[in-house]
């Protein structure tokens, strides 16, 4: 089988984590598609190393929920399935309007700033069509969101979910007809948090994730 993710190197880390680093990037970036087989042998010559740091990085992507390790026919990417994305979006949800009611009360002004700066990096992401700056992107302008609660269990339980969600953001940006409705949301979602209007902040972010979720379960039929 011949994989057609990039390497990256790093030599700083352990190899597994090297390892573990590469195939994630790749099952996130849909290089490495649903469903695919990843056979220890053939990943441990792409990525030059022993099948011992290819077998370790392989269970610690089914702690992630990224891979299935099956007995007797080895791992393969975990299929995104319709009742995964219900339930990983419905508990996004809840954590996203806990972060934007205290963001609309309590964002610091360097974090609006910066929250400004992002999205129109975001903005120009989507306009050359760079799908994996445009999640990144926009997974730091959440991630400034979460900040200002200044709630550590709030942010340690989105950082848990980070893959998962991760995932799911490149299966939504990758659909273009979602450019206006996307960035019309994040443009209401800062002129909320800087005007202090939480009632309205909770509006929009509750209907970016709603229609967010409908876009991917759309798209999977």
């Amino acid at each position: 089988m011949d994989y057609k993710f990039n390497v990256r190197v790093n030599e700083y880390l352990p190899l597994r984590e090297v390892v573990f680093n590469n195939l994630r990037d790749a099952i996130l970036n849909g290089e490495l598609k649903q469903g695919e087989r990843l056979l220890e042998n053939q990943l441990a010559e792409k990525l030059g190393v022993s099948r011992t740091p290819v077998r370790e990085a392989l269970r610690m992507l089914e702690q992630e929920n990224l891979v299935a390790l099956m007995p007797r026919k080895g791992a393969q990417v975990l299929d995104l399935s319709a009742t995964d994305i219900k339930n990983v979006l419905e508990i996004r949800s809840a954590l996203e309007l806990v972060g934007m009611r205290h963001a609309c009360q309590s964002m610091e002004e360097d974090q609006l700033n910066e929250l400004k700066r992002l999205n129109a990096e975001f903005e120009r992401a989507f306009e050359e069509k760079d799908y994996e700056k445009v999640a990144t992107t926009d997974e730091k302008i959440h991630d400034i969101i979460f900040a200002s609660s200044h709630n550590d269990r709030l942010i340690q339980i989105v950082s848990n979910m980070r893959a998962q969600i991760y995932r799911y953001r490149m299966a939504y940006l990758k659909v273009y007809e979602t450019k206006t409705a996307v960035i019309n949301h994040h443009r209401g979602i800062i002129k909320a948090i800087e005007n202090h209007r939480e009632r309205e902040g909770i509006k929009v972010m509750s209907d970016h994730i709603e229609h967010q979720t409908n876009v991917i379960l759309k798209s999977l039929k």
